[in-house]
């Protein structure tokens, strides 16, 4: 009689976590970050018909990485149970807190039930009335949940994005300010150490990004009820054109011609060949000497 097929508790979630991490890894990372007015949201995306970032309820917004389908059930689903709660209780019920604890419940269930975890990393963020107010919380695969204020990165290499975005993010940027830094942190260079191939590609790697090739969306607190809004077309590349302007330092311009001071007259040289003379040639205007007068 053969023995039955036996793996520790520890092996199978450990497998199940590499798995999920190696798959997303693979995918291109996004980032969410506030400005002074509302929360910004960029994701690599030139698909037009397949988006990263959707509307979930008034104020609040959801954004994902790793595999479409997965999310994109997630994020049905949580419009659903968005619409219910504002339904039953009342549209203030409805809040980013509540909807990123469910998220929560749910890939944690499916993550320990399930042979395989769900491939996604998720981003539920909320605007306020003002930025002290926003709330932006990122959840993974296994169902842990995060508060990340000021900004997050999540999908493909989170880690490596959020380090470089942490050196160019503060508080009170302006829209284009915003965009720039997200920009350059999704397209700076890999850390030193990521080594090659599909995971070290889908990093910031000096690729650049184009209004055709980005996804790009914005809470706006200035908004009354529906704050969410896409920025694409003829406005993002008004944004990506400021953002080429703005780049332009003192190094980078062109240097003004410097001023040209007159030739000075020089002297006779000590030693040197005597001048010749400035004066009438002796004689006639020809140079050809005359003979003196008779007496």
């Amino acid at each position: 009689m053969s023995m039955p097929f036996y793996m520790s508790p520890e092996q199978i979630m450990r497998d199940k976590s590499e798995y999920a991490r190696s798959r997303i890894a693979r995918g291109r990372s996004c980032v969410a970050l506030q400005y002074t007015g509302g929360i910004l949201m960029v994701a690599p995306n030139p698909s037009r018909a397949l988006h990263k970032i959707s509307e979930l309820y008034d104020r609040i917004a959801f954004a994902a990485g790793g595999r479409y389908n997965e999310y994109e059930a997630l994020r049905k689903a949580g419009i659903t149970y968005a619409d219910v709660t504002g339904y039953q209780f009342d549209r203030r019920d409805v809040t980013a807190r509540a909807l990123a604890n469910w998220y929560a419940q749910t890939l944690g269930t499916i993550y320990t039930e399930s042979p395989k975890p769900y491939e996604v990393e998720i981003v539920v963020a909320e605007v306020g009335d003002s930025p002290a107010e926003d709330q932006i919380y990122r959840i993974t695969f296994d169902g842990s949940v995060s508060d990340e204020p000021g900004f997050v990165a999540f999908g493909g290499q989170a880690d490596q994005v959020a380090a470089q975005l942490k050196e160019r993010f503060s508080d009170g940027l302006t829209l284009t300010e915003a965009l720039k830094a997200a920009l350059e942190a999704l397209t700076g260079p890999p850390a030193a150490g990521t080594g090659s191939g599909a995971a070290a590609s889908a990093s910031g790697n000096g690729e650049a990004l184009t209004a055709a090739s980005l996804e790009v969306a914005i809470l706006d607190r200035t908004r009354a009820h529906r704050t969410f809004r896409r920025l694409r077309g003829v406005r993002l590349e008004e944004l990506i054109a400021e953002i080429r302007e703005s780049g332009m330092t003192a190094a980078t311009a062109p240097d003004e011609p410097a001023a040209v001071e007159p030739p000075q007259p020089l002297g006779p040289v000590a030693g040197g060949p005597e001048e010749p003379p400035t004066g009438p040639p002796p004689g006639g205007s020809d140079g050809i000497p005359k003979p003196p007068p008779a007496k």
